[in-house]
């Protein structure tokens, strides 16, 4: 255990723990990456823990990284995991007998949970990440656009209002009802009208002269 008093070591032992628990979150392994990954850092924390730094630091990084797990499942924003990077880092380093040693494990594990991500090649990976990595394009054939390009081609048709606009109401082009809005002009029902713009979903006409 006396190897551990290496900075070098203590970055190898980091790394692989690291990359081992992460591993574990990422794929489905049956659990070995985290029978792996807790014992190396179990080693890890019982060689490091003094008076000064005791449990407290164990329970910081384990905080740290159930918050990484709930923003994956939650939120999946990468805020709350930032956050909780952060926090592993500092359970990690304040243990640590100097700055060296406590900057080479924080880089240990800033290199390794990204690195973890290569186990997804090989391994099954898990579905709760699969909106953290953006892996699930949005794209029109999924159903997703930013403007729905029915509503684009509207623009230059000429329709008929089905309902009075004050200034908003019913308009059917093409034999299909769509609500919008006649930009501050009052039109009454069953008007002959043109579609002069399209912004996202609010579709503009004015009376068809």
């Amino acid at each position: 255990m006396e190897m551990l008093e290496s900075p070098t070591i203590g970055f190898l032992v980091v790394f692989l723990g690291t990359l081992f628990i992460f591993g574990e979150i990422m794929v489905r392994s049956k659990g070995l990456f985290a029978i792996l990954g807790i014992g190396i850092m179990t080693m890890y924390f019982s060689y490091h823990l003094t008076a000064d730094a005791g449990m407290w630091v164990v329970l910081l990084y384990l905080i740290g990284l159930a918050l990484i797990i709930f923003d994956g499942k939650v939120t999946t924003d990468g805020t709350i995991a930032l956050v909780g990077v952060l926090l592993m880092i500092l359970g990690l380093s304040l243990p640590t007998p100097g700055i060296i040693y406590g900057t080479m494990v924080a880089f240990a594990l800033i290199l390794a949970v990204p690195s973890s991500f290569l186990f997804t090649k090989v391994f099954p990976p898990r579905n709760l990440w699969n909106k953290m990595t953006l892996k699930d394009k949005l794209s029109s054939e999924e159903g997703y656009n930013s403007m729905n390009e029915t509503y684009k081609e509207l623009v230059g048709k000429t329709g008929l209002t089905k309902t009075p606009f004050r200034p908003t109401g019913t308009v059917e082009v093409d034999g299909k009802l769509y609500s919008a809005t006649s930009d501050n002009q009052w039109i009454q029902s069953d008007e002959k009208v043109k579609v002069i713009s399209v912004d996202g979903t609010r579709i503009v006409v004015v009376q068809d002269e």
